[in-house]
């Protein structure tokens, strides 16, 4: 997922922070040591925590296998088939972390199809919450796109409604 390699810099947070980000949650069992076990790259260990909470449709856990385990390029078990629908659905729930990555994929056409207009549409939604670095993702997003795209994609993203289920 190269789109994703190259805005993971505008995500770079601290191992620490990212830990106690998820950690502030509320508790799930497994979710602790999927966490412990991606911290030491485990990959395999923390899939098989995080599955079961995945199909909770956990967001933390979607957005974790999304992007960690089978979106990173150094994984060994990359799959971005298995990794673009887990970030998708947290998405569009409102799970902030997970929008820019799916913005790379639909920018990069990994798991889902290829959209500029999708890429931009995501990043923008983002940008109203207040995601860092979404403003920078968003003049990389917009390189693709004509003025009227832009427009009917930024249009789009205002009116998008998160889905409760």
């Amino acid at each position: 997922m190269r789109y994703i390699h190259s805005i993971r810099s505008l995500l770079c947070v601290p191992a620490a922070a990212l830990m106690l980000t998820f950690m502030a949650q509320p508790a799930a069992a497994g979710f602790e040591e999927a966490l412990k076990a991606l911290q030491s790259g485990d990959v395999a260990t923390a899939e098989k925590e995080l599955q079961p909470l995945a199909k909770e449709r956990d967001p933390r856990a979607e957005f974790l296998l999304g992007f960690y385990v089978y979106g990173g390029a150094e994984s060994k078990l990359l799959d971005v088939s298995k990794a673009a629908p887990l970030l998708l659905d947290a998405a569009e729930r409102g799970y902030l972390p997970a929008m820019i990555p799916l913005a790379g994929a639909f920018a990069e056409g990994n798991g889902v199809p290829k959209s500029s207009f999708e890429a931009y549409k995501w990043i923008a939604i983002a940008g109203r919450w207040n995601v860092p670095n979404a403003n920078l993702a968003l003049e990389q997003a917009a390189r693709d796109l004509s003025p009227d795209e832009i427009a009917k994609a930024k249009a789009a993203a205002l009116a998008y409604s998160f889905k409760s289920k």
